[in-house]
């Protein structure tokens, strides 16, 4: 449970691996609001643990878009690429409790294994079929240099949890949906890898309890992740915020709104003439 004496705190939390667009402004708008209606904090966390994607470049760009749009935040902000120790960490806690295992099957291996009618994941993905891939897996026929990922034993860790639910919060704050959390959707999921000991998975949920984040508004697209960091929280003994997932802005076509769709910024769009208040509009805040 979320810990109600201090005051409530939300966090904005972008990716620097490309310029924000519409659908990041109204998350960032609507968090601001939620924050000042709860009479709270705001956040501004920089999500950049792929350090193969994210560019100091775009976390610029990101800050003035923000600033534009009248955010304002603490300093210092936490920067996930500066923390890879504090995650190692988690991992390790994970690992203590014998569920973590090295997988070194690529997606080729994966597809391969899978077929066309295995189970697969809220977001499409087939679920890692360990069972097939035991020969490739197998830590002994691999050089200790050679790049692997980690991944949740699911089954045994739910096999220390109790039965999960979050609460989900109303746009209007004042009613709690008791929702069940389903983990075991996603499979044996990576948390980590040898290049970089972070998923997102992982990093949100311990930046989250560290920085004491009470109420977590992001996109609907996360809605099915959220069971995962239930679960994540209930086995490093984290507490539990309150969610709220925002509808999407949607482009013109109906599809999300993505910077890999190359979405029209709002970079951009303030190079047209457009004001704060005009993308306040557009978005409904």
């Amino acid at each position: 449970m979320t810990n109600q004496t201090l005051p409530p705190v939300l966090r904005f939390a972008p990716s620097p691996n490309g310029y924000l667009h519409l659908g990041h402004a109204y998350s960032a708008l609507l968090n601001k609001r939620f924050a000042r209606e709860l009479g709270g904090r705001l956040l501004l966390r920089i999500e950049d643990i792929d350090i193969t994607r994210c560019r100091p470049d775009y976390e610029t760009a990101l800050r003035e878009d923000l600033a534009w749009l009248g955010l304002e935040w603490e300093e210092p902000v936490r920067r996930q690429s500066e923390h890879f120790d504090d995650y190692a960490k988690a991992l390790d806690r994970l690992q203590a409790l014998g569920l973590l295992y090295r997988s070194y099957a690529s997606r080729k291996d994966i597809a391969a294994a899978s077929g066309q009618d295995w189970p697969r994941d809220p977001d499409g993905a087939p679920l890692y079929p360990r069972e097939a891939l035991q020969a490739i897996d197998n830590p002994a026929v691999h050089a200790e240099d050679e790049p692997f990922s980690l991944r949740l034993d699911m089954g045994k860790a739910l096999a220390l949890s109790p039965p999960l639910s979050w609460q989900e919060l109303q746009p209007d704050l004042t009613c709690i949906e008791v929702l069940p959390a389903e983990p075991a959707r996603w499979g044996d999921v990576i948390l980590g890898r040898k290049e970089f000991p972070a998923s997102y998975h992982l990093a949100v949920v311990h930046d989250d309890a560290l920085q004491g984040v009470s109420h977590v508004a992001r996109g609907r697209d996360t809605f099915q992740a959220t069971a995962i960091h239930r679960l994540l929280q209930q086995l490093l003994g984290l507490p539990q915020p309150l969610y709220h997932h925002h509808a999407l802005i949607l482009g013109e076509e109906g599809a999300k709104l993505s910077k890999s769709l190359a979405s029209k910024s709002l970079r951009a769009l303030r190079a047209e003439g457009m004001t704060p208040a005009d993308v306040r509009k557009l978005v409904g805040m």
